[in-house]
């Protein structure tokens, strides 16, 4: 079975993320999206069970895929998985540097190989601080983020910063 490991903190899940996820599914036997508490981002709008469920919730038409939580080193996780593959979406140049780097560690800690995605250009000015900011005073991401996700925006921020 080919298998791959989609990290991220997806705080929130957007349509971009959907998309790499998406396209994935059709390449692997089956896609591991692993959202994960990232240290370097210093608050969480969504707790990791509430990023977990919104994730599941927006991929549930695809058979194939799964979500898990990551509090792990990717590599442990795409081991633990049986993951012979980890999926990155890039949406411009700029992300192609350290994500770069990031594979070339993960290939050298664990011999696991990256797949850059390239998301689509109506999804390549997506990022989730994005999303949060327009959310929190009160715009119209509806057409960026699965509609489960719009809906869980909405509650948590109902327009405030």
């Amino acid at each position: 079975m080919r298998r791959a490991l989609f990290p991220g903190s997806f705080d929130p899940f957007h349509n971009g993320h959907r998309e790499v996820v998406e396209r994935a599914s059709a390449l692997f036997d089956e896609v591991v999206v692993a959202a994960m508490r990232n240290p370097q981002k210093a608050s969480q709008l969504f707790s990791l069970d509430e990023r977990m469920a919104l994730i599941a919730a927006a991929v549930d038409d695809l058979e194939n895929v799964r979500v898990v939580a990551l509090s792990s080193l990717v590599v442990d996780l795409a081991r633990a998985v049986d993951a012979t593959v980890i999926v990155r979406g890039l949406r411009a140049v700029s992300d192609f540097e350290i994500e770069l780097q990031m594979a070339q560690m993960n290939r050298t800690l664990s011999g696991v190989d990256t797949l850059f995605v390239p998301t689509s250009s109506e999804h390549s000015f997506l990022s989730s601080k994005l999303i949060r900011e327009i959310a929190a005073y009160g715009g119209d991401v509806t057409s960026f983020v699965p509609v489960v996700v719009a809906k869980a925006l909405d509650g948590r921020l109902g327009g405030r910063p």
